[in-house]
């Protein structure tokens, strides 16, 4: 059997004093490996120092990491994907073993749980938000990983070539971790040391604006793939208020005969009608996200997966 080609994909962006580093602990692991560098309007030497190192050079121009993993996803073509932030804080001597046990398992992806034990490698704030996001995506989706926003991960070409990208930010590795609960993919963890970064190199992450962007595209998502969730807790809530309001009224009613707050009652029967209204698009909505995860499953079975070792 032959050996699987390796990509090590890194996206960039002002990283001149980490990714010679970067590029040095793959390439020792992999001398073989095709090692790419994808700029994203570095204003540093990223770039220079990048070439000088070895790698294969190329650039993104719409900002942000979601486009630039686009590129990258549909740009190189390998049998193993090995995807990294190029500021060296991600343990590169675990690579090898991501790589076997996807292959000898036959996963699509290996996520690189990140330990850290000094604590500017990883802020307390960002660990919070990690453990939250991730309990809140395993309340929504019915499973999780242990560490959602982890940028370190090994694919198999099924999963880059079927893969749609559509977020342009940091919440790429959210989309990424929906993307193979929804699918039900086979897919692994593997713990890897994090590293501070080295002097010079500094973190483009903005804990509130990153996090809100995060959580936002979780909502979007839940709400894309959970439609008759999403909606009927809608509807169950204009039902709710619809029927507090109309009880008083159909007591006084069948005492009475009347219906002195009439505006009430106009406003309990708007609410049930958009209750309804709210039911019926999440059914309908369910009907076409069925389909459409369907012809995902399709998209990515017809991609061939990998070849499993006959021992």
């Amino acid at each position: 059997m032959s050996e699987p080609r390796i990509a090590v994909l890194l996206p960039c962006y002002n990283e001149e004093a980490a990714i010679a580093q970067t590029i040095a602990g793959f390439r020792a692991v992999f001398p073989t490996a095709m090692i790419y560098v994808y700029d994203n309007n570095s204003r540093d030497r990223t770039i220079e120092v990048a070439r000088a190192a070895g790698a294969i050079v190329r650039s993104e121009r719409m900002q942000g990491k979601g486009n630039v993993v686009r590129r990258m996803f549909a740009d190189v073509d390998a049998d193993i994907y090995v995807m990294a932030d190029g500021d060296a804080t991600y343990d590169a001597s675990v690579a090898p073993t991501m790589v076997d046990r996807l292959v000898q398992e036959g996963l699509d992806m290996i996520v690189g749980t990140r330990v850290h034990e000094a604590a500017e490698a990883y802020r307390r704030g960002h660990v919070l938000g990690n453990r939250a996001m991730t309990g809140l995506l395993a309340q929504l989706f019915g499973r999780s990983f242990t560490d959602i926003f982890s940028g370190y991960r090994v694919f198999s070409r099924r999963f880059v070539k079927s893969f749609p990208v559509l977020s342009s930010g940091f919440e790429i590795e959210t989309e990424i971790s929906v993307h193979a609960l929804e699918l039900k993919m086979p897919v692994g963890e593997v713990e890897a040391r994090y590293f501070a970064r080295p002097e010079g190199s500094a973190s483009k992450l903005n804990t509130w604006r990153d996090g809100y962007r995060i959580a936002k595209t979780i909502a979007v998502l839940y709400r894309i793939e959970r439609p008759m969730l999403f909606f009927g807790f809608i509807a169950t809530v204009f039902a709710m208020m619809a029927v507090l309001l109309a009880v008083p009224l159909a007591i006084t009613y069948l005492q009475t005969g009347l219906v002195p707050r009439f505006p009430t009652a106009v406003l309990a029967t708007g609410l049930m009608i958009l209750a309804f209204l709210n039911l019926f698009t999440g059914l309908i909505l369910d009907t076409v996200v069925r389909g459409r995860r369907e012809m995902r499953r399709l998209a990515y079975l017809a991609v061939p997966g990998p070849t499993l070792p006959t021992t």
